[in-house]
């Protein structure tokens, strides 16, 4: 009965870890072999893997990766032109911690996409908050708040995120609206956040794309985006592809 009592008090103090934890260890007989010390200790280590793993879900959940990628997973295949000792210095996540951006371009399937989704799961896993975001919808929901009045409230959600992942930058014809929405999300987070873009154009095309009769928005977006900024450029043939491939040859 006290057992019980005492898995109860747990629970309702939220100590989940523990109150599963001891549970556990009274049902286990090696258990009982160990000290009062050794005992409370693995008690202790359950309840914070357990919070751990909690947090990791909910800024999972939140970030709304589009794909489900890992660093441990990234293919590092001739002519890709990815860097192990790169990615093993972005997968520390001090670019994230202080506010630099992040430019991954490439043609269409070279895994753009799938690599920031890996390194946003790396940054969640380092406990920092990110958001995944095709721009050209982005865009349309930041237009639509305009009308209804929650531009500013959106703006700050942006604002806040630890990592911002702009998916498919390029893909969308921009207009005076978007242009200057975008602006703004990239003004409120300029030198404090990091944002991670992915996109089909080499950086070189990016003022045409930006510009729109506007050169001076343009020039105010490139300067907070790539200034400063780490790039990565995939090469090599679609991945899409080669999966396709992959999968034909073993079947």
């Amino acid at each position: 009965m006290m057992t019980q009592d005492t898995i109860h008090k747990l629970n309702e103090m939220k100590l989940f870890g523990m109150a599963g934890g001891f549970e556990n260890q009274m049902s286990s007989a090696s258990a009982m072999h160990l000290s009062f010390e050794e005992r409370f200790g693995l008690l202790v280590d359950q309840e914070a893997t357990y919070r751990s793993n909690r947090r990791l879900m909910s800024l999972l959940k939140n970030a709304k990766l589009r794909e489900s990628a890992c660093v441990e997973d990234i293919d590092y295949r001739t002519g890709r032109g990815l860097d192990r000792s790169e990615i093993a210095s972005l997968a520390l996540c001090n670019w994230v911690g202080h506010g630099i951006n992040l430019i991954i371009t490439g043609p269409t399937g070279g895994g753009k996409t799938w690599l920031g989704c890996a390194l946003g799961n790396q940054a969640c896993r380092q406990g920092l908050t990110v958001s995944f975001q095709r721009l050209p919808l982005l865009l349309e929901d930041l237009a639509v708040s305009h009308g209804d009045g929650s531009f500013r409230k959106r703006l700050t959600q942006l604002a806040k995120v630890d990592l911002l992942i702009l998916d498919d930058f390029g893909m969308a014809t921009l207009n005076a609206v978007g242009r200057n929405d975008l602006l703004e999300v990239i003004e409120q987070r300029c030198g404090n956040r990091s944002t991670l873009i992915t996109s089909q154009l080499p950086v070189n095309r990016w003022h045409d794309y930006l510009s729109g009769g506007n050169p001076t928005v343009a020039d105010a977006i490139l300067d907070r985006l790539v200034s400063g900024a780490s790039r990565i450029e995939l090469k090599g043939e679609s991945m899409r592809k080669l999966r396709g491939k992959s999968k034909t040859s073993m079947e």
